[in-house]
């Protein structure tokens, strides 16, 4: 029977080193010795991401090429008028300050709401079968279509109750209004708010509150002066992205709002309410009547609108990406 005999010590008196390499590449296998057919997938998916961002760079560089060709400043400032020839139409002032009109009240119902739903179940949950529903009422809102939103925003916002947020005639209430139009456009910026604040208040160990309750808060002080503070580069991003959905949406404006390209007042109703009761527009609308195919058929200007709009949305975009680089700066939880 052979005995077992201990490997010497290396050169230099030293045992041979035993353990993880020095490097993590060495440990990470290469492609190279990938099956085929792995290699072929890998092929695939660096192809479609190279399309993907092919497409992106391709419609944002036309739109810039487009806008900037037919847009004036002029068109900024006036409004859409009737005319022969598309010089004569004047421009889509009352476009740009709809868009910002809706992308404000609705944010503005959608952040506190959002947040308040976010704290209630990340934090309290109670009772669970609500919580769960709450959580199945979230993610349906989120898959719902905006059309069916704004089908059923008519119902509600044309009811006799409903009657002062919109014009009404003889008894008969329209339902169309930035009232109406907000309140819908918040619901759709809701799952993107919740979703983000419970993202920031999950990141944040117990240990935290832990130490807050054993100085003498209670847990609404702990919320309000400490977590929800931790979590506000995280809140600032689902408002953002709950902006970039507000006013990007089209049907709840068509349908809620009005297809007219101006602002359309209600008579005997102080300012700014006679405003904010009447239809109106806003970009999305007008570069959807503007198109070749709108009633308008005016592509210069389409492409000028859209121009305008897509600077909104990259701005938003940009402001989420600050946003994500200073939360890095400060730090993450560790527990």
């Amino acid at each position: 029977m052979e005995s077992s005999v201990a490997t010497p010590p290396a050169a230099g008196g030293r045992p041979p080193r035993m353990g993880p390499p020095k490097s993590g590449k060495d440990a990470v296998e290469g492609s190279a010795a990938w099956r085929l057919s792995d290699r072929i997938g890998l092929a695939i998916c660096w192809a479609l991401g190279l399309l993907f961002c092919a497409i992106a760079v391709a419609i944002v560089v036309y739109l810039m090429v487009q806008g900037i060709q037919y847009l004036k400043l002029s068109m900024l400032v006036t409004p859409a008028t009737a005319g022969f020839s598309q010089s004569q139409t004047g421009g889509f002032s009352d476009a740009l300050f709809g868009t910002l009109i809706v992308a404000v009240m609705g944010i503005s119902i959608a952040l506190p709401a959002g947040i308040g739903v976010a704290v209630w179940l990340v934090e309290y949950g109670r009772p669970t079968a609500l919580a769960r529903i709450t959580e199945s009422t979230i993610e349906a809102i989120a898959g719902i279509p905006s059309i069916v939103l704004a089908l059923f925003g008519t119902v509600i916002f044309s009811s006799t109750a409903l009657g002062f947020l919109s014009r009404t005639s003889e008894g008969v209430v329209f339902g169309r209004s930035f009232f109406a139009a907000s309140a819908m456009l918040s619901l759709v910026a809701l799952p993107l708010v919740v979703a983000s604040t419970r993202e920031g208040l999950s990141a944040i160990p117990q240990h935290v509150r832990e130490a807050s309750f054993a100085v003498g808060k209670t847990k609404i002080a702990t919320t309000r002066r400490i977590l929800l503070p931790a979590a506000r580069p995280q809140v600032a991003t689902g408002a953002m992205l709950g902006l970039g959905r507000i006013i990007g949406d089209t049907a709840i404006i068509v349908v809620l709002l009005g297809a007219t390209q101006n602002f359309a007042p209600v008579e005997n109703s102080a300012f700014p309410f006679n405003y904010l009761r009447g239809a109106g527009t806003t970009l999305t609308n007008f570069v959807y009547e503007a198109s070749p195919t709108g009633n308008l058929n005016q592509p210069q200007k389409a492409y000028a609108a859209a121009f305008v709009l897509l600077l909104l949305v990259l701005g938003l975009n940009a402001a989420v990406d600050v946003v994500h680089r200073r939360a890095r700066k400060v730090g993450t939880w560790s527990s």
